[in-house]
């Protein structure tokens, strides 16, 4: 019953946003009271596993492969693998007493730079907003930190974890991101394939080009710009399919492979394409602003007179 078949949004956002913690900044002897709000909603399409024959959807079983029997799950515990099937267990209990101790303060410990911090350390986006009786010293701190260019560093503990986070302006909203340890993030020394300076040498030509072609890309970072063209295409390919339509699948075609350019023909070719682009650009508002341009020649109609001067000397 095609008539029956509901809308299928992407972007739906149903109800106002919901703090999902509270507690206080504390710097100094200072305490700002604050609300946690999620600053992202994952657009992800998720879909679910269904019976091929049926379309019924599967049910997924903790089963011991030993009885192919299924464990309740009061019976099963948490266990580190040590060696292949070879597991320390750890209860709950032993977990609970080694948590962090569950405060509500974010504890600054350092004011930085924010162009020290490189942006693999930040993991998820947060807003942070002011609680009841918090909204000046909110704002006193926020305006310091906008006008110092600094970010704090902070330690809090949400969902029974210690997080280190970067607490920073974004307009005229404190924003806040979790943030990975220094040992969590992979060295990029260990990558065997990057070559060296020493490795590989590149001409001051080339790289003369590659920063023209640099320059003649650059422009302002715009993030409406960007959209997940993929999950809008699979979004559009459900709702087809929900309203009943047919999908030919197209065969794909075997890849050839295309012969790698010379790199300085690419980079040259790349640039001419850019400028070919922009040029064409310029030249069709340059044709609509022609006639502006010829507009004060064309006023003094008397001067052409004068004009025929420099004819006459030019014979000379």
């Amino acid at each position: 019953m095609r008539g029956c078949v509901p809308r299928i949004g992407i972007g739906d956002h149903v109800g106002m946003a919901r703090s999902i913690w509270t507690g206080a900044i504390s710097f100094g002897l200072v305490t700002v009271p604050v609300k946690l709000y999620s600053a992202t909603n994952r657009k992800t399409v998720r879909f679910h596993q269904l019976h091929g024959t049926t379309g019924v959807r599967i049910q997924q079983k903790r089963v011991d492969p030993q009885t192919g029997e299924e464990v309740p799950y009061e019976e099963i515990v948490k266990g580190y693998e040590i060696a292949p099937d070879q597991y320390v267990v750890v209860t709950p209990d032993e977990l609970d007493a080694l948590d962090p101790k569950k405060t509500k303060t974010i504890e600054i410990e350092d004011f930085v730079d924010l162009d020290q911090i490189d942006p693999i350390f930040y993991d998820h986006p947060y807003y942070l907003a002011p609680g009841p009786g918090g909204a000046k010293p909110y704002r006193l701190l926020l305006e310091a930190m906008r006008e110092t260019n600094r970010v704090a560093i902070a330690k809090v503990v949400i969902r029974s974890k210690e997080q280190l986070v970067a607490v920073r302006p974004m307009g005229d909203v404190l924003g806040m991101a979790t943030m990975l340890f220094a040992d969590e993030v992979v060295d990029a020394d260990g990558i065997d394939e990057v070559p060296s300076g020493d490795d590989v040498k590149t001409s001051p030509r080339e790289l003369d080009i590659a920063k023209q072609l640099v320059e003649s890309l650059a422009g302002d970072f715009d993030p409406g710009k960007y959209r997940d063209t993929y999950r809008d295409e699979v979004m559009a390919l459900i709702e087809r399919k929900a309203a009943g339509e047919e999908i030919a699948v197209q065969p794909a075609g075997e890849e050839v492979s295309a012969p790698v350019p010379d790199l300085m023909s690419a980079l040259k070719a790349s640039l001419d394409a850019v400028r070919e682009r922009d040029g064409a650009a310029n030249g069709s508002d340059g044709a609509k602003k022609a006639p502006a341009r010829k507009a004060p020649a064309k006023k003094p109609a008397a001067k052409r007179a004068p004009a025929k001067k420099p004819r006459a000397s030019t014979k000379k």
